[in-house]
Formats: structure tokens, C-alpha cells, sequence
């Protein structure tokens, strides 16, 4: 295999202009460019990635922290994050938390240890201690899904998209709406998509019942035993469900047909995520899209920027769409 040194000595050029040439980190005449580049072509030469990271102390690897990675929400986050940083010559190194906090502060550490140029964490906390060590870590890091202050962030516009489609909800005449989230530790899923919902019930001046309100998990079984508990604890039973993902509307929608209920015109069911399951299921699910592969792009964008020393946002607010189907 040939070395740099051989190839300055075939282009008659130093090392360093070589260097600079292949790195594209410095003035090269175009005289010693067609050299080289003439060289290289006829040679074959492929530069050693392992001798190019430490001349240029960059790994072109960047870590990406996943809490779960066998969702259709990850998997197309992943799509986008990995198509555009494949453009620039970067690859990915994905870590599973299993939706472990700690996991999350393992692996920030784990990751730095390893040199990666920088971190994509799809976060689903925003606890004090993960903002600690997010702003601790001296490495470009962008965030996913919550908002975390000095950090740059790629969130979704929860609030508006969960006032929607209970306003929308209203809109088809209902009245007695039940909710399904999860805990309100996660800022942008358990908090503001219950403050959206809050928020177009309290306008419309209707009641939120208690037992209408029900934590879940992010798994179909979990929004299945929450519809079991809703239909079980409540002396009046609601005629809608918003549930805060669809994992969660299909487990409720599963429990309702057990009980011989008919969605919607026994109870209309909804969600957010437009996963690919949510067409198909019968009826089909309205639900509300994020466009997760554009989330994965942006922050892949943004990532490039801070490490390139470039122009970058703090917080991208990305845009989503009602998407109305048979369930309602």
C-alpha cells in the first residue's frame, strides 16, 4: 500500500501539500493538485481512514443515542440522520437505552470515550441531571425531540399538534374526551401534548373527568390496559380517546373491540405518529405525521454545522399534519 510519503515523492511535492491535498484543510497550488490528483488516479490510492482521524484528530464517526431502536419513529430518525451525514463521508454509531435514564448518561460517556466527532441523543427526559451532563460533555451534541437550554435542539411542535386533533375531535361532535400519555418527566410526550389537549378542552369549556386521564407507557399493551382502566373506573363513559402515540391508540382500540365496541361510532379513537401500522389497522387511525426522517436530517445538519465551526440554530421547530382517517 502506498504511503504519503510515496506519493509526494512520485507528485514531486512535499508531504504537507499531500496532506493538505487529501484533507482539503489548506492552500495547494493548482499546478501540485493536478499532480497529485493525477497520481492518486493512476495508483489507485485510497487514504487510510484510521491515519487520516489522526492526522485530523476526526473520527468521522458521530454516536447516536436511540431510547428505543426497534420503532418505526427511530428507524426512520435514523434514515434521515444517516443519509445526510453519508453525504459528507460520516458514519453512525448507534447505542440503545431501552428507555433507561441512566443508559443515557452512560452512554454520552461511553460515546465520548470512544472519539466520536459528535452526539445525536433522541432524548425522552429532560431531568437535571441529563442537562447537566448534556452541557458538561465539550463535545457537539445536538438533541431530538425536547428542548434543552444551551443545547441545540430538534423538537416537535407538541403542544399545537395535541390541541389539534382534540379541537378536531370536538369539531366531529365530541364532547366527553379521554386522554392516554405517558409520564410528564418526558417534556415534549407526557407534558405538552396533556397541556395541548388541556388547552382546547378548557376553550371549548368542556369537562376533563379524571378518570378519563390515564399513564401509559410506550408499548401497545400498556394503551390497552389504559383504555381497560378508563371503561372500568368511569361511571360516564367518554365517546373519544386521544392517546399520545399511536402504539398506545392501538392497544386502546384492540381492549375496545374485546368489549365489543366499535370505533369510532362507539368511541372514536386518535393519536401522533403516523406509523405505517396506523394505515392498516381496521378501522385505520387518525393520527398526526412529524416527518421523524426530516428531524433526523435536520439535527444530522446541524451537527455538521457545529462541528465545521459553520452557522447552526439553537432550536429547529419542525412542522407536522393532521391526517384524517377512519378512527374518528
Amino acid at each position: 500500500m502506498l504511503t504519503i510519503k510515496e506519493i509526494a515523492e512520485m507528485a514531486n511535492v512535499s508531504r504537507s501539500t499531500v496532506s493538505r491535498f487529501l484533507n482539503d484543510s489548506g492552500y495547494v497550488s493548482e499546478e501540485a493538485r493536478k499532480r497529485i490528483d493525477k497520481v492518486i488516479k493512476e495508483t489507485g490510492y485510497i487514504p487510510s481512514e484510521h491515519a487520516k482521524s489522526l492526522r485530523t484528530k476526526k473520527t468521522k464517526v458521530i454516536g447516536v443515542i436511540l431510547p428505543t431502536i426497534h420503532t418505526e419513529t427511530s428507524s426512520k430518525i435514523v434514515a434521515g440522520i444517516d443519509n445526510e451525514l453519508a453525504k459528507q463521508g460520516y458514519q453512525i454509531l448507534l447505542a440503545n437505552t431501552n428507555l433507561d435514564k441512566e443508559k443515557e448518561i452512560e452512554y454520552l460517556d461511553l460515546l465520548k470515550v470512544r472519539q466520536v466527532d459528535g452526539i445525536i441523543l433522541v432524548a425522552t427526559n429532560t431531568e437535571e441531571r441529563l442537562v447537566k451532563k448534556v452541557q458538561e460533555m465539550n463535545l457537539p451534541i445536538v438533541i431530538i425531540g425536547q428542548h434543552m437550554p444551551g443545547v441545540t435542539s430538534v423538537v416537535y411542535d407538541d403542544f399545537h399538534a395535541s390541541k389539534e386533533i382534540t379541537n378536531y375531535l370536538v369539531e366531529k361532535g365530541h364532547k366527553k374526551i379521554a386522554f392516554i400519555g405517558v409520564d410528564e418527566t418526558d417534556r415534549s410526550v407526557g407534558y405538552f401534548r396533556k397541556k395541548g389537549y388541556y388547552s382546547a378542552m378548557n376553550e371549548h369549556r368542556l369537562e376533563v373527568n379524571s378518570t378519563w386521564l390515564q399513564t401509559a407507557i410506550f408499548d401497545i399493551d400498556s394503551g390497552y390496559k389504559a383504555m381497560k382502566r378508563i371503561l372500568t373506573k368511569s361511571s360516564i363513559l367518554p365517546t373519544a380517546v386521544f392517546a399520545v402515540t399511536d402504539r398506545l391508540a392501538i392497544g386502546a382500540m384492540s381492549y375496545l373491540k374485546e368489549q365489543g365496541l366499535i370505533v369510532p361510532d362507539d368511541i372514536a379513537v386518535a393519536s401522533i405518529g403516523a406509523s405505517e401500522i396506523s394505515r392498516y389497522v381496521d378501522p385505520s387511525l387518525t393520527t398526526v405525521d412529524y416527518h421523524n426522517e426530516m428531524a433526523g436530517k435536520q439535527a444530522a445538519k446541524q451537527i455538521l454545522a457545529i462541528i465545521s465551526k459553520t452557522e447552526y440554530q439553537e432550536k429547529i421547530l419542525l412542522n407536522y399534519r393532521l391526517i384524517i382517517r377512519n378512527s374518528v
